[in-house]
């Protein structure tokens, strides 16, 4: 047995980095809890700050990366549950760090009563640690007071946080609410963790035990933050975790070693997740299906596995944290805030996943939700620590929040989504619903005797509707099915999208006469971060309208509306823009991020910072070069659509106005009208960009390109030094076969990744693609056919199995390693038998893509491999071979966006009769989907023997 590395293990079985993640931290604080209880004294601070540090090391980031690797796997289960658990235990030892640090600041407030204030609160003798601990904090304080010295801002948070009250001549630091917030937060995670126990019985006997465990310990927890004695509950129960952890680690460790279920426990589940579909009722089935509405079973083709739990679970926590404020509990929001950030990371994955599964609809969904979390509760804070009564008094800085009008965007930016969820279920539409009472509630305008109230009220509700739609996504996820229903919907797809071709007629001069048929991705104009680029500006820009003056109240409450959205949520809108490979794709949110972050520290942190001239004319020359930067934007601007045009243009305005006030020549009532037309802009931009996207069509028009290039059609950028032919053409498949029966090596798009191409009846082309990516000589090629049939008519000596194995795969995403034999030269391989694969087997591939099919069917067996420069990314978009690529073949297929993201899933048959069936690389297709696959297909075979 050849035992491959434990690094390669935790790749294969993610799963068991998440358990030693939660064993570790569990018992790290079972240690503190039995400490606790049996001293009958709570912790130092020292000790809380290292137990914060271990559990957002362990607990957060090791966790989230067992996370990543799970959803990574297209595992629901244990992916949503793992990221959800991380932001839990980070957010946890965040507030431990929290506690820690006031307790260092307290002692060193008073450094000459340390030891008097730790001999009355232990009746014993003073120890050596309890003097290096005091020695340290007070070392530790002087420190950071001396840096902090420097900048008055930290110093005035630093005061507003701690809230000092004098006593003589001592001044004492009041705590922050640290355990009203903790109970605030656990209680979310209590149900979650709840729903988590009941979906993983429907996977395996060890993670319900776990995961019960781990609910029981946060019930116990959230106890002991009043009661000590619960402390000893919580330890026993983290007992528990820890040695049912230990176990399932280890079976899962020797799993990925043996490649087979070794100890007990993992192999089955104790509930099947099917026997959940059994309450609906048949008339309900046939409701959901009315009018020809077949219901959305079928998951989209991807690797990824589906972040719509962990989306909704990341809403319920936020929600819950800050309903519990809106209620006054606690008044402080300074540990509140740790909470929702951390969570609003988990919400951003859960964004960043729905975009690489394509589904633009969820990824603007939880953007957006993450920029008002983000707002809300860095706003709360600011008015926490006590800002605005710092300098201008608690009435002027109740007159500043009322001339924010911020929300009033994140209002407008709920309706897109809400009205395009009535073609979707039931649940989904009550969900974006209730979001909007949300965003409404949250005005600054609302009467303050009814703002918290009904604040707190709405987000109550919608906590707990997510907690539900968390339980229900996460099941149907499992199952890979609707086994809970959602409702029916209340308008079809059909039906919404003739209404949308009307408002299209309304808009164009000259509209066709019936509704346009489904465009390719590439002809869209909108991309699919495109909506939440538009909504993280309009959000900055409406944010940033503050009035005629702005002082320090008004600034500091406003700026988080601008710096969240333009600035950070747009930097994640640059990252999503890499995505396909385009020039200049990450260019224009990058900018503008850079944009408003320098716009908010200038004109709403300026009062703060107290900015003097030499720092205001250093603003001026980067306003300078962000008019020079923003020029070349328009042009960029003016080759995608008049939006996007009529956007930049607006803000090269904008920018002109930030130059002037940095020469103290200010026009800011012109700049408050700039701001408000750009943020109308960007809303019609996020409603149209959506709405296209999701029914990929151009039913909202944004506008023809400006400048039109001469170039061809399918391929952006300069032009391309060799035919860049489009697909949709029949010419542009015979240019490209053409090329390969002279000889050439093309790049041709596949149902997976872009890959290279060369005819097998030319072995000198076939080489030259190891020179063109710098390819391996001991990495073979393999072969790619149009169809089955060919292979069949061939009759190479394959089992049974093998054959039955290969028409439940092909086509698609998946390549058979088969052994090698004559059959390949009856195939049309000729010359290029040595050239393709190994010497004793090759892999077959037959892409489930039109294009392709067509293709081979002119140019007979091509050998292929990724397009892509060896050791670099895939090419999942023909501009991407072309810019990598171009100048060293001779053509490139132009088909826009491939389907997949990674290639295709190698599968080892060469011991298929055996029953054992190996994985050389996991891509399109995930390796489960393969086994069940063979599974099916094994009893299928046996079944055929035994009649």
């Amino acid at each position: 047995m050849t035992f491959r590395g434990f690094a390669s293990v935790f790749y294969s079985e993610p799963a068991v980095l998440g358990m030693l993640a939660n064993v570790f931290s569990a018992f790290y604080v079972a240690l503190q809890n039995f400490a606790h209880v049996s001293t009958g004294t709570p912790a130092l601070g020292l000790e809380n700050t290292l137990a914060g540090i271990h559990l957002i090391l362990i607990g957060g980031l090791v966790q989230l990366v067992a996370g990543l690797l799970t959803f990574r796997k297209y595992d629901h289960l244990a992916g949503t549950t793992f990221v959800a658990f991380s932001a839990l235990w980070g957010s946890y030892g965040a507030t431990r760090l929290v506690l820690g640090s006031w307790e260092i600041s307290k002692s060193s407030v008073v450094p000459t009563t340390v030891t008097a204030l730790t001999d009355k609160a232990r009746p014993d003798a003073v120890t050596p640690v309890m003097h290096t601990t005091a020695i340290l904090n007070h070392f530790t304080t002087t420190l950071f007071s001396s840096i902090d010295a420097t900048a008055k801002v930290t110093i005035a948070l630093a005061n507003a946080t701690i809230a000092p009250t004098v006593s003589g001549n001592i001044s004492v630091p009041q705590p922050p609410p640290i355990a009203e917030s903790a109970v605030a937060g656990l209680v979310p995670y209590i149900t979650i963790a709840f729903i988590v126990t009941f979906c993983s019985a429907t996977a395996n006997y060890v993670m319900p035990v776990v995961f019960g465990a781990i609910t029981l310990t946060l019930v116990m927890e959230a106890i002991g933050v009043r009661v000590a004695g619960a402390l000893g509950a919580s330890g026993f129960m983290q007992l528990v975790i820890t040695a049912v952890g230990l176990y399932g680690a280890a079976a899962l460790l020797l799993k990925g070693l043996y490649q087979r279920h070794v100890l007990p426990g993992f192999g089955n589940a104790p509930f099947d997740v099917l026997l959940l579909g059994a309450a609906i009722k048949q008339s309900e089935r046939k409701q959901v299906r009315k009018g020809g509405e077949e219901e959305e079973e079928k998951k989209k083709n991807s690797k990824y596995a589906e972040p719509f739990a962990l989306g909704n679970m990341a809403d319920t926590v936020a929600a819950a944290v800050l309903a519990f404020h809106s209620f006054g509990y606690p008044a402080s929001f300074q540990v509140g805030v740790l909470w929702v950030t951390i969570d609003a990371a988990a919400l951003l994955l859960a964004s960043y996943y729905a975009c690489l599964r394509g589904d633009s609809f969820y990824c603007t969904k939880f953007g957006l939700h993450c920029a008002l979390w983000l707002v809300l509760a860095l706003e709360e804070f600011v008015a926490s620590v006590g800002f605005p009564r710092l300098a201008l008094g608690l009435e002027e800085g109740a007159l500043g929040r009322l001339s924010l009008v911020g929300g009033w965007f994140f209002l407008l930016s709920s309706l897109p989504p809400f009205l395009l969820s009535l073609c979707r279920d039931r649940a989904e539409l009550l969900h974006n619903l209730s979001f909007t009472f949300i965003t409404i509630a949250a005005l600054p305008q609302m009467p303050s005797h009814s703002r918290g109230v009904f604040l707190g009220l709405t987000l109550s509700f919608y906590s707990g509707f997510s907690l539900y739609m968390s339980f229900v996504s996460l099941v149907n996820s499992i199952a890979e099915k609707s086994l809970i229903s959602r409702g029916s919907r209340l308008l079809t797809p059909a039906k919404l999208q003739e209404m949308l071709f009307g408002l299209k007629r309304c808009l164009t001069p000259h509209p066709a006469s019936v509704p346009p048929a489904p465009d390719s991705p590439a002809q869209l104009s909108a991309r699919l971060p495109d909506a939440l680029f538009y909504l993280c500006n309009g959000l900055a820009a409406w944010a940033a309208i503050t009035g005629s003056s702005v002082g320090l109240a008004q600034g500091l409450l406003a700026l988080p509306g601008v710096l969240v959205p333009g600035t950070v949520m747009q930097l994640y809108v640059a990252r999503l823009q890499v995505r396909g490979g385009r020039r200049f794709g990450p260019t224009v949110p990058f900018c503008y991020a850079a944009i408003w972050a320098t716009w908010g520290l200038l004109r709403l942190a300026g009062p703060a910072m107290k900015v003097s001239d030499p720092i205001l004319h250093g603003f001026g020359a980067g306003a300078a070069a962000f008019l020079v930067i923003n020029f070349f934007i328009i042009i960029i601007a003016a080759y995608s659509n008049v939006i996007l045009l009529i956007l930049t243009i607006t803000m090269e305005a904008l920018l002109v106005c930030f130059l002037l006030f940095t020469l103290n020549r200010p026009t800011l009532k012109l700049e408050a009208g700039l701001l408000a037309y750009f943020g109308t802009t960007c809303l019609y931009g996020a409603t149209a960009a959506l709405t296209n996207h999701v029914f990929e069509k151009n039913l909202i028009p944004m506008g023809p390109k400006v400048i039109k290039s001469a170039k061809p059609k399918a391929v952006c950028g300069t032009s391309p030094p060799c035919p860049c032919p489009t697909s949709e053409k029949t010419s542009g498949l015979r240019t490209i076969a053409a090329v390969l029966g002279r000889g050439g090596v093309c790049g041709i798009p596949s149902d997976t990744v872009y890959t290279l191409a060369a005819s097998c009846r030319h072995p000198s082309a076939i080489q030259r693609i190891y020179n063109i990516k710098e390819r391996p000589l001991e990495k073979p090629i393999c072969l790619t056919i149009a169809s089955l049939k060919q292979l069949e008519a061939v009759e190479p000596p394959f089992s049974p199995l093998l054959w039955e194995f290969m028409r439940h795969v092909y086509p698609g995403g998946i390549g058979c390693i088969v052994h090698k034999g004559p059959w390949l030269r009856k195939l049309g391989v000729g010359e290029a038998y040595d050239y393709v694969g190994t010497k004793e087997s090759i892999m077959i591939r037959i892409s489930d893509l039109t294009v392709t099919s067509h293709l081979l069917s002119m140019t007979g067996p091509l050998a292929i491999t990724s397009a892509n420069p060896s050791g670099e990314p895939d090419s999942t978009h023909h501009d991407m071979v072309v810019s990598r690529l171009a100048d060293k073949l001779d053509g490139v297929l132009c088909d826009g966006d491939s389907t997949e993201l990674v290639s295709s899933t190698v599968v080892i048959c060469t011991k298929i009769d055996e029953g054992k069936l190996s994985f050389l690389r996991e891509g399109a297709v995930p390796k489960a989907k393969v086994l069940e696959i063979f599974e099916k297909v094994k009893n299928k075979m046996a079944a055929t023997q035994d009649a």
